[in-house]
């Protein structure tokens, strides 16, 4: 019994768990009420507040655990030697997507205000484990691809925004709803998609094929279709594969292995081999990218959206330990030095949020002037949301200290996820270059940007010099792709400073432009300068239980 007493548990914060995701993130929520019609509003706040609470809960943060304690196996064969190619996923994994699916988020398409409480529903979720957002991630994009042929999108589209998940592998139609995955890249070209050697053949039936090739990374696959490219005869082109085929029958679709990522351990990404599979062309024989390019932006915005969910999560875990943990006589979160990390942090966080949210409303709105504003900021903030993910997420588990690196607080999750959506559809220098085409090719999206950031205009003198510097940048475009990844991360800067002038409260946004536009900031999280309402920023980012 005496030993009994050194078991004392004293001065360790509590689980931050039983809360509600969603409205306890003021800057997530404040974005949804700006880009929200009051027709739907209180809907959108009330669906949003059911995920928050289920996301927040500790039975729903435990299978999030489980689905990563426990990532998917390969079956090649049954017991009987027979070819099945398919994979096994912990139970947690069908809970969280079928969650994931009844909330909503492949269903943007069709609903009122869809993009904006989609994305906001989508950061949230984010938060519980970020593999099961693959899936999603993929059926939400394929939406705009399937467009370019009529009758598939009618086929097809009912299927993809249902708000049901049937996991079984059977023919689409007699589902009440479906998943769709993603295989562009190949083991000799990457994202140079055009370097695909996967061939197609037509077949009799119209608009029918046989594809025949190696796919080096294929998106979710254990959904009903997938979007694929192989060179057909007139060129690069766009297909969809159906994993089962109308009649019952399984399509070739042979699984040659699941990757052994970094992160993203509950999700399955693999290798897959086509010899001989049915295929149905999408759009036009040569126009695979065109056509599927309305898929890559999407799920651009989705990696934009996941890197900041993952930030707001690592920044409030950061703050919620430092709320309850004390050293030296006071909680962290009174001590100045950690009360200056914490709000760097959540400026970076907020920052995120705040610029990501605008890109889905422009989606929402529709306009050519929005997809013009598109066309350019969504390659900008993915490469530069996506970037400061890491870092963001690094800092915070040191705010927990030796605890931060404990597999139980949750944090080295979250570290390793981190580097993922900088990565995936289209890496750093991709999306730079992008962003160069778009400036060579089409004014109009710039003229958007600058518009949307001239909006602020004359708010904050930090700023305004920032969009000087800018412009500076754009007046000399010679030998500018050495110089891209500094363009592309100004842009993003600009466009964050402009919104957070306009939209955040005061503290938050002088910070920002103090620290990220005016140069008063170190190479480090928790250098901003004094002078600044740390307190207030901090508080603002604090998740109340």
């Amino acid at each position: 019994m005496a030993g009994t007493s050194t078991h004392t548990v004293t001065n360790q914060p509590p689980p931050l768990a039983g809360y509600d995701v969603f409205t306890a993130d003021r800057a997530l929520v404040a974005a949804v009420e700006r880009h929200t019609g009051p027709d739907v509003l209180d809907e959108v706040r009330e669906e949003l507040s059911v995920l928050g609470r289920a996301a927040g809960s500790a039975q729903v943060q435990e299978w999030g655990a489980r689905a990563n304690e426990n990532p998917p196996r390969l079956r090649t064969h049954d017991r009987y030697g027979h070819r099945i190619d398919e994979v096994d996923f912990d139970p947690a994994w069908h809970r969280l997507l079928g969650k994931g699916v009844g909330a909503g988020l492949t269903a943007a398409w069709t609903r009122p205000a869809g993009h904006v409480r989609r994305a906001a529903a989508f950061l949230v979720w984010t938060q519980v484990e970020a593999g099961n957002c693959c899936p999603l991630s993929m059926t939400h994009a394929a939406v705009p691809a399937l467009r370019a042929d009529p009758e598939l999108a009618a086929e097809w589209v009912p299927r993809l925004t249902s708000t049901v998940y049937d996991r079984e592998l059977r023919p689409a139609a007699r589902k009440p709803g479906a998943l769709f995955g993603m295989a562009m890249t190949e083991k000799q070209g990457g994202s140079d998609v055009r370097a695909n050697t996967t061939e197609a053949r037509p077949l009799a039936e119209a608009g029918t094929y046989t594809l025949t090739g190696h796919k080096w990374f294929c998106s979710a696959p254990m959904s009903d279709g997938f979007l694929v490219l192989a060179q057909a005869p007139g060129g690069l082109t766009c297909f969809l594969v159906p994993r089962v085929l109308a009649d019952g029958a399984r399509n070739v679709f042979l699984l040659q292995r699941l990757k052994d990522k970094l992160g993203n351990r509950s999700n399955a990404s693999a290798e897959v081999e086509f010899d001989g599979t049915w295929a149905r062309r999408v759009g036009e024989e040569g126009r695979g990218v065109r056509t599927i390019i309305d898929m890559v932006a999407a799920t651009r915005l989705d990696c934009a959206l996941g890197s900041a969910g993952l930030m707001r999560q690592a920044v409030a875990q950061a703050v919620h330990h430092c709320a309850h943990r004390e050293a030296f006589g006071t909680a962290l979160i009174d001590k100045p030095l950690m009360r200056n990390v914490l709000a760097d942090l959540a400026l970076e966080s907020e920052a995120a949020t705040t610029l990501a949210l605008r890109l889905a409303a422009a989606h929402d709105d529709g306009s050519e002037q929005e997809r013009a504003f598109l066309r350019l900021a969504v390659p900008a903030a993915k490469y530069w949301i996506t970037k400061r993910c890491t870092p963001v997420a690094v800092e915070a588990a040191e705010c927990l200290g030796g605890n931060g690196y404990v597999e139980e607080s949750g944090l080295p999750r979250l570290v390793r996820e981190s580097p993922l959506n900088s990565v995936w559809e289209g890496a750093g220098n991709v999306q730079a270059l992008d962003v160069l085409r778009a400036l060579q090719r089409e004014p109009g999206a710039l003229d958007a940007c600058l518009t949307e950031i001239g909006r602020a205009h004359g708010a904050d003198h930090r700023l305004d010099r920032a969009v000087k510097d800018l412009f500076t940048e754009l007046a000399d475009l010679d030998g500018v792709e050495a110089r891209a990844r500094r363009l592309v991360e100004r842009l993003a800067l600009v466009l964050q400073g402009s919104l957070l002038v306009r939209h955040a409260p005061p503290e938050v946004s002088d910070a920002f432009c103090a620290s990220r536009l005016g140069g008063d900031h170190g190479a480090s999280f928790g250098t901003l300068p004094t002078g600044l309402d740390l307190t207030a920023i901090v508080e603002r980012a604090r998740p109340v239980p």
